[in-house]
């Protein structure tokens, strides 16, 4: 319908008398406020203009209010974001690093550019703070102590593809020759010496790796040292770690007292666990070192679990803890190339992850001393090499066999047991020190030697004796050596001379030097092998009267019986 009023723009209005503006006539406007059409309209001009205002006020209060929660997120994503920053800083102040200055030797990249990591874990029996000194004793006398020995010190490998992991403990009472050295820290120094391995520790870290790397082949790229103190945080940040004992046992040095089966250790507890020589195997340091395997390897089970990396307050308690305990190489000197490490172990599954213990023999100079033994150098060239001592169902790798028939008796005599004279046939100094310095690092026999050609060789070959051509073929595939190369002579031995066709490297040029497979059998005979996920196994408390209660020789075991004053260690 078309409005009674209003006509459309521009036209008159027909059949309506004109009237003055506010003049009415009567009944015609029935029903509307008075005041006529006009009053009307201001009326709703009024009231639509206090609905506009009152819009406009809420309207006004709106974007006040966004203002305020803009400014109070802006403050908050400033605090969270300084917060952040601030806790990574504590982080990273709270990191002691120094430098290998390339002491431990190069990694070798695999066919795919990959680079395994070999880090060399060192706990130190060093009373060089108040807590240490608390927890370990002995400062009765001297007090807090500048020096300290690396108690323990294990090889960790960790496989170029990151699919397998192996942990080698050295004995701290293996005898080696130290390097010289020189701390860059305190400025203690030695010119080198044959003595306990552990002592080199005194002239700083890197001291430390070089005598490692010498003593096995096995370049080592990083360090990490903890103390007393350290295993007491660490113990702590990941809420104790569960072990077991094989029977009941109190070690009278260490102080650890234990019913027999399982305990969570936490704290102190956990030190006098990992420190216990006396409670476990035969009371010496060999036994030591595989109750901290076990120690460990519960230790990564509970790293693994899901509960302590999806806690942020655990991960903080964690990583506030360990930047705090460690001390490191500057290569892992930051938050950020620790969590790199972290994440790089994770990915090795607990199966696959081989504890050992270096094969020793006694000392013939000192009962109390171990040095060497057999089997060690096949254990040190298979980390070397990166060859796991799992399969990839994590059980023990078999004894390898030939890579094919046509070398099956080389690989019937071990590297170890082969000598090699190596000579320089060019004019290039250092030569034949360098091959044969490769050549023991692969794990053959220490009686490699070296000298000079009678004569200028322009081409290279490696000749053997009546019935040795095994032990050369051996030699040959180490160095990327063909069968050409080889030939019988009528003396005994071989004799590898390096002739002017390869003037650089440990490897012959365009040779394949690979490592054969690794006899794992040989690797881990007589090491104590066991792989992280064996979480039933309980260390052996030793059957032996190697502790003392009133000055009376007893077992661990009856220690325990006879102490029953002294509340136990996870009490």
């Amino acid at each position: 319908m078309s409005d009674p009023w209003d006509g459309p723009v521009g036209q008159a209005t027909r059949g309506r008398t004109a009237r003055v503006p506010g003049q009415r006539t009567a009944g015609a406007d029935e029903g509307r406020p008075p005041g006529g059409r006009a009053a009307a309209r201001a009326a709703a001009r009024s009231r639509g203009g206090t609905r506009t205002r009152r819009r406009a006020r809420q309207a006004g209060r709106g974007k006040r209010a966004l203002k305020i929660i803009g400014v109070c997120l802006s403050v908050l994503v400033v605090l969270t974001a300084g917060a952040g920053w601030w806790f990574y800083q504590h982080l990273n102040g709270n990191i002691q690093s120094f430098s290998l200055d390339g002491k431990g030797g190069t990694e070798k990249a695999d066919a795919f550019g990959r680079t395994p990591i070999n880090i060399l874990v060192m706990g130190s029996d060093g009373r060089t703070s108040k807590a240490d000194c608390k927890l370990g004793g002995g400062c009765s006398q001297t007090g807090v102590q500048t020096g300290s020995n690396a108690d323990v010190e294990m090889v960790v490998h960790i496989s170029a593809d990151r699919s397998n992991a192996t942990v080698m403990s050295i004995p701290r009472d293996t005898m080696a020759h130290v390097p010289a050295c020189k701390d860059s820290t305190s400025g203690q120094s030695t010119p080198g010496y044959y003595g306990q391995i552990n002592s080199a520790l005194q002239y700083g870290p890197a001291c430390q790796v070089a005598t490692v790397h010498q003593l096995t082949g096995v370049p080592i790229d990083h360090f990490v040292k903890l103390d007393f103190s350290g295993v007491v945080k660490m113990s702590d940040a990941v809420g104790g770690v569960s072990v077991c004992v094989s029977d009941n046992v109190y070690d009278t040095y260490s102080h650890l007292k234990l019913s027999k089966g399982t305990h969570t250790l936490k704290g102190v507890a956990a030190l006098e666990f990992v420190r216990s020589r006396h409670g476990f195997g035969d009371g010496s340091d060999l036994g030591r070192t595989v109750s901290q395997h076990i120690f460990l390897s519960a230790m990564i089970r509970k790293f693994k679990s899901a509960g302590t990396l999806t806690d942020p307050g655990a991960v903080y308690d964690l990583a506030d803890a360990a930047t705090k305990a460690l001390t490191v190489d500057d290569g892992l000197g930051t938050v950020k190339k620790l969590i790199s490490l972290a994440s790089d172990v994770n990915k090795v599954p607990t199966k696959r992850m081989t504890f050992t213990t270096m094969q020793t023999a006694p000392d013939p100079n000192n009962a109390d001393r171990v040095v060497v033994g057999p089997g060690a150098k096949t254990l040190f060239s298979t980390i070397a090499d990166d060859q796991s001592l799992t399969t990839g169902s994590g059980k023990k790798s078999a004894a390898a066999s030939a890579t094919a028939k046509a070398t099956a008796t080389a690989s019937a005599v071990p590297a170890s047991e082969i000598a090699v004279t190596v000579e320089n046939g060019t004019a290039i100094t250092g030569r034949a020190s360098a091959v044969a310095t490769a050549l023991t690092d692969k794990g053959f026999s220490a009686e490699t030697t070296t000298a000079n050609a009678p004569s200028p060789a322009g081409t290279t070959t490696l000749t053997y004796g009546t019935g040795q051509k095994a032990e050369a073929q051996t030699a040959a595939k180490a160095l990327g050596l063909s069968g050409s190369h080889l030939k019988q002579g009528t003396g005994k031995g071989l004799t590898l001379v390096i002739g002017d066709d390869w003037p650089s490297g440990t490897g012959y040029p365009g040779g394949s030097s690979s490592p054969a497979p690794a006899d794992t059998k040989a690797a881990v005979g007589g090491a104590h092998a066991q792989t992280a996920d064996q979480a039933k196994t309980c260390a052996k408390v030793s059957p032996y009267k190697t502790v003392s209660v009133n000055g009376v020789s007893m077992t661990p075991s009856q220690a325990y019986t006879a102490a029953r004053g002294k509340p136990d260690s996870d009490d």
